[in-house]
């Protein structure tokens, strides 16, 4: 029996915005399980990235609860919000936010160092991610050296360098070819086989349905389905 690492529990969230205020997100209820891999879809301005901003605490509901394995991050102050992101949660983002002046080794190490390792004691463990995502002839290269492809294989090592219980991918594919893109999303489909991590996307890329088993969709900040995939690639 799997265990949900996140539960949503009729969270909305509103933005005040010159004299009005906007609901992004409306009474939204989930649950992500260990090992999911799942995608929110919808338009642009539908509340995806709401959603995982406040899943992965960067931002507070209006109303409602979020719980990350039982604890509600309601309860968390700042500082420990902060450190419930850098011990369990893994961003990929559609920019990359790859540290411009470090090295590729060097971008997936440092989410170990923020975490108080030593380099001497992870290196190891780096560069088994780094081999994993198949840049170890480009370890030493800096991000403008490397494609867009290759840029969002560094961040998908670095989310996961920590053994995050989940990823937070928002629009992961947004900036890639067809044939990068594929790439990328078989890459993440096996990994999250190998480590377990649940995978949480938000997309509109239709690429990215084909490769997930479970597909929530938004409209206007509400859930209008959730459905999962069957061994055909079809919604059930």
């Amino acid at each position: 029996m799997k265990i949900n690492v996140v539960v949503l529990d009729h969270v909305s969230k509103v933005y005040r915005v010159g004299v009005e205020d906007f609901t992004a997100l409306h009474e939204v209820t989930l649950e992500v399980g260990e090992g999911a891999f799942m995608s929110i879809v919808g338009p642009s301005g539908s509340g995806k990235t709401t959603l995982l901003n406040l899943i992965g605490g960067l931002d507070r509901p209006t109303a409602g609860n979020i719980s990350f394995r039982g604890r509600k991050l309601s309860e968390m102050s700042r500082d420990r919000l902060a450190s419930y992101r850098r011990e369990n949660i893994g961003f990929i983002f559609q920019t990359y936010n790859l540290l411009p002046v470090y090295s590729v080794y060097e971008n997936v190490l440092f989410p170990l160092l923020l975490l108080g390792h030593r380099e001497s004691e992870v290196r190891g463990k780096v560069m088994s991610l780094v081999q994993k995502v198949g840049l170890e002839p480009q370890v030493r290269k800096k991000p403008s050296e490397l494609s867009g492809g290759q840029c969002q294989r560094v961040a998908i090592a670095r989310a996961l360098v920590k053994d995050p219980s989940l990823i937070l991918a928002d629009e992961p594919t947004a900036n890639l070819d067809a044939e990068n893109s594929f790439q990328i999303l078989e890459l993440m489909r096996d990994l999250n086989k190998q480590f377990q991590a649940a995978f949480l996307f938000s997309t509109h890329d239709e690429k990215v349905t084909r490769y997930i088993s479970r597909e929530v969709r938004l409209e206007d900040g509400r859930i209008m389905w959730d459905k999962r995939r069957n061994g055909h690639g079809e919604l059930e």
